[in-house]
């Protein structure tokens, strides 16, 4: 655990056009929450961008640093994981306005000097991309870190091509959800390609320069390196950052709330067609009336208490990030972590306020499981028809993935109940009466979501 350290609250860089005493206002239930994570050390740091229309305020919490005077502000730079997909999304957004793309065009049609797969004639476009209906993979699989703690520097784009040659589709495109880093790596190359330049070039033509977002990038410069808050394991142990070469465009970029203010309003503000166009429901995911889910190119679009919004979050080895807006545009947050802890509580807490769930109970206390008894667990369990968990083994324990979300260890805290560290839940394993697992029940946020094992 962090060490405890005397946590400040203040809005460290009023950015309203409006005098200061008109900067929206932290929601006290969510800055009472920020403030505890920070001094039980769950977090180093945390930055809260809230805004208001055209009217935005910072505040910080923790250190982003040891031996930092102040907190964290506007300016300091974090890596934002999977937020980076928008941007993606919104380059396609982008690119299908000026005529450049089309939604239903195959996406080989982009990358001719590339074998991609197919199933039964059904091409891979490039819409199935950025909705996650592509049919491929969360990740390639032969993904093979030399350092499993920067798990996407070493893999290229030589890579890349080979995996699409030789895979074979188990399901068609467009049949199913399934979250993939790999879908949205080849959707960067590939409207890069089509570009003809660089992700990290596209990336500043189309967005940060027009946008004026000076402090972000899918490379790490010195200056930005001079104000990234160092990232932390979920345990608080320092992280690595994390480098992309050919899947970029699934979380490489850095930035800072400052930048991600002006990025959020951009969608808010109604204004421009390709932001727009990239949070229009593409599919409906999940559910009914409150509880309805659809996504858009990477957005995800939510709808509680009868106020429609979208979101998306990240997760990279040392950060984590929630991004979101009201889609009436009165209301937007950017939540910054400098540790690998889920922080959409505290997003969706700014964006609806009253929202904001009660604080668990302490973790339970881990017990050991012999490897050899773990890969019992190992399988699919569906939760609902589009939500689906995948449990398997890992190298230290048991790793849990689910339908729109990477991977997260869970630790044993008795015999078929294991507990997560990054977010606030459980999972307690079924069995029949011959002692088989037939399914798991997920306890989160107070409510139990039970799900049968699929053959």
């Amino acid at each position: 655990m962090l060490p405890r350290l005397r946590t400040l609250l203040l809005p460290m860089l009023s950015l309203s056009s409006a005098a200061a005493l008109a900067a929206p206002i932290l929601d006290a239930a969510v800055r009472e929450r920020a403030e505890t994570l920070v001094r039980d050390g769950k977090h180093a740091s945390l930055v809260i961008a809230v805004i208001d229309g055209k009217d935005s305020a910072v505040y910080g919490f923790g250190r982003a640093r040891p031996g930092d005077k102040g907190v964290p502000d506007a300016d300091t730079v974090y890596e934002i994981g999977s937020v980076t997909k928008t941007m993606t999304g919104l380059l396609l957004a982008d690119a299908i306005v000026a005529g450049k793309a089309q939604l239903d065009q195959p996406v080989a049609a982009l990358l001719p000097a590339y074998a991609i797969p197919a199933l039964a004639g059904q091409k891979i476009t490039v819409g199935q991309l950025a909705t996650h209906f592509s049919g491929l993979p969360r990740l390639p699989a032969n993904l093979a870190p030399a350092d499993m703690r920067n798990p996407y520097a070493d893999y290229a784009e030589g890579q890349l091509r080979a995996f699409l040659a030789g895979h074979t589709l188990v399901r068609a495109p467009g049949a199913a959800y399934e979250d993939s880093n790999l879908a949205y790596g080849l959707l960067g190359t590939a409207l890069a390609t089509q570009a003809n330049m660089s992700y990290e070039e596209l990336l500043q033509a189309r967005i940060f320069r027009p946008l004026a977002m000076a402090s972000s990038s899918a490379v790490t410069t010195p200056a930005l390196r001079a104000r990234l808050a160092p990232g932390h394991l979920a345990d608080g142990k320092p992280a690595e950052n994390w480098d992309f070469q050919a899947i970029a465009g699934a979380g490489a970029v850095r930035s800072s709330a400052r930048d991600m203010i002006a990025y959020m309003q951009s969608y808010m503000q109604a204004t421009r067609p390709a932001q727009q166009l990239a949070v229009q429901p593409r599919q409906v995911l999940a559910g009914e009336g409150d509880g309805v889910k659809k996504v858009g190119l990477a957005w995800m679009l939510d709808q509680v208490k009868g106020q429609p919004f979208a979101w998306h979050n990240g997760q990279t080895g040392g950060y984590a990030s929630f991004a979101g807006y009201t889609l009436d545009g009165k209301r937007g947050v950017v939540v910054l972590s400098s540790t690998a802890r889920d922080v959409d509580a505290l997003g969706v807490g700014v964006l609806l306020p009253g929202s904001l769930p009660p604080p668990n109970a302490p973790a339970p206390k881990e017990i050991a499981i012999a490897p050899a008894e773990l890969a019992q667990y190992a399988g699919q369990y569906a939760l609902a028809p589009t939500f689906v968990l995948s449990v398997r083994q890992g190298p230290d324990g048991l790793l849990v993935g689910a339908t729109g979300q990477g991977e997260a260890p869970v630790y044993a805290s008795a015999k078929d109940t294991f507990f997560y560290k990054v977010v606030e839940a459980q999972l307690v394993f079924q069995r029949d009466a011959q002692g088989a697992i037939t399914g798991v029940v997920l306890h989160q946020n107070g409510q139990a979501m039970p799900g049968k094992r699929k053959p």
